[in-house]
């Protein structure tokens, strides 16, 4: 058990399944371990649901599904601001848990709290703002009427890096918006979003509103357990969040049912350092874009594109940062760095590094992984880097920085665009043209100039290519929970 979580927090935290209102077992008690990538140790047992699990939540979320449409959008919105509350409140714990379930840094952790409880705040105000239109048809015969209504039951799938903010900003559109969701949490991190989702449970309760609107189905055997609901024509909406090859799966079954979907896939984001940057700025920019949660975002800088003038010192730079990183368990005090997720991500990133230095690229600080235990991986800026290396074509997930020079601006738009991915793009330039420029011609969702974050609860976040369809967050965030009515009058 991690030292850092309270004996409140261990006495309470659920471990089972949420269905209909009621924590339980999975169906024959199966359990899988969630484990400290810091240490290796487990921290929990959790329940392993079975497909007949998920069957009974998708019936629970169906069941209550029509209260809730029906349920003032001014009360759907308190729950959502109430759990807000409720959540900023326990923020050390719900950090600790972050901590100790994903290794991220005490200040990350403490950072995720923050952005991932707004979503429920910037929802609770979303919830009663949902615009429709009136209006004289041009022939003057008859009005026009365009009104919006909730999709239905969700499924929502989630991933273990982020593992509230990823919560929240599906489940806050969802609840706004009137439909009830099935949440699937991520095998390696299911913690934090089964606390959040304990926290959604009582706020419902307390408002005397049905207890299926918030299901929740951990499961060690996401394909099987989904699978069910993907075939069952009660299920309305699949928002995932994950890797591209799953999304391309899980788009091919939805089109079966012909199934409304939201897919936040992979990214390959450029970091492009223009021959007019700041260079101190972009060297800042560049620690906070590639070491959040140590490389491990979808919004992560992945290459760093700079112009050849200015490669050679910015990777001498960026190195001398990460050296000065101090590597560590997360909930230690004074670390900058916490580890990947497990040991396959370790290796992962270990065969990118490889295969970037056996096409000639140079190790100017890491490429190792450290002796002890956990799943460690020193940050590592590369030089020379070939543009066809895998650290260059694959999205890393890791503490890898691979520098790649370019001649001029077309070069740079160039090799930033040379991917299948379009989610994330950050650049460094002084010129205001330059950066208009760079807005119009990067294949990109979201574009940082000028800055290394580029998430906002307040912003629409998505991407282009396969890096997915539709946006989460902002105003747009609850566009995909809600469907357009016509009606001629």
């Amino acid at each position: 058990m991690s030292a850092v979580l309270s004996p409140a927090l261990v006495a309470h935290l659920p471990t089972g399944l949420l269905v209909d209102g009621h924590w339980g077992p999975a169906t024959g008690g199966r359990t899988f371990e969630v484990a400290d990538p810091a240490t290796g140790a487990v921290l929990f047992d959790v329940a392993d649901a079975a497909p007949e699990d998920t069957r009974r939540a998708l019936a629970a979320a169906h069941e209550a599904a029509p209260a809730w449409r029906a349920t003032p959008p001014r009360a759907r919105g308190e729950v959502l601001r109430a759990a807000f509350e409720r959540l900023v409140a326990r923020a050390d714990d719900v950090a600790a848990l972050i901590t100790a379930e994903c290794g991220k840094t005490r200040a990350e952790s403490r950072a995720e709290v923050v952005y991932g409880a707004e979503f429920l705040r910037w929802y609770a105000e979303e919830a009663v703002r949902h615009p429709g239109l009136v209006r004289t048809a041009p022939a003057g015969t008859n009005r026009q009427l365009v009104h919006r209504r909730p999709v239905g039951p969700a499924l929502l799938v989630t991933p273990w890096n982020f593992p509230l903010a990823m919560a929240t900003r599906k489940i806050g559109p969802a609840l706004a918006a009137g439909c009830t969701v099935v949440v699937k949490p991520a095998r390696l991190a299911p913690l934090t979003t089964m606390l959040a989702a304990e926290v959604l449970r009582e706020e419902l309760a307390n408002a005397g509103l049905p207890p299926g609107v918030v299901n929740v189905v951990p499961t060690a055997r996401a394909a099987a357990a989904t699978a069910p609901l993907l075939a069952d024509h009660r299920l309305r909406k699949l928002s995932f969040t994950g890797s591209t090859a799953v999304g391309r799966t899980l788009l091919a079954q939805a089109a079966d049912h012909v199934l409304n979907v939201s897919m936040e896939l992979g990214g390959n984001a450029p970091f492009l350092v223009l021959a007019d940057a700041d260079l101190d700025a972009a060297v800042d920019g560049a620690v906070v874009a590639k070491l959040r949660n140590a490389g491990q975002s979808c919004v992560a800088a992945n290459r760093f594109l700079v112009h050849d003038s200015l490669a050679r010192e910015f990777a001498r730079r960026l190195a001398a940062r990460f050296e000065a990183l101090r590597l560590g368990p997360g909930n230690e005090d004074g670390v900058d760095l916490g580890p990947l997720v497990d040991p396959a991500a370790v290796d992962k990133v270990d065969e990118l590094v490889a295969d970037a230095t056996e096409r000639g690229a140079q190790v100017l600080t890491g490429g190792e992984r450290p002796r002890g235990p956990g799943s460690f991986y020193r940050p590592t800026v590369l030089t020379g880097v070939d543009p066809q290396a895998r650290a260059v074509r694959e999205e890393i997930f890791g503490p890898v920085a691979p520098v790649v020079a370019f001649a001029d601006d077309d070069e740079a738009i160039a090799l930033a665009n040379d991917t299948e991915h379009g989610l994330a793009a950050y650049a460094y330039t002084t010129s205001l043209a330059r950066a208009m420029r760079l807005s119009d011609e990067l294949e990109a969702g979201m574009i940082g100039i000028n800055r290394g974050m580029v998430s906002d609860a307040s912003a629409p976040f998505g991407g282009l290519k396969q890096s997915g369809i539709g946006r989460e967050g902002g105003e747009a965030g609850i566009e995909e929970y809600l469907e357009t009515v016509y009606v001629a009058l």
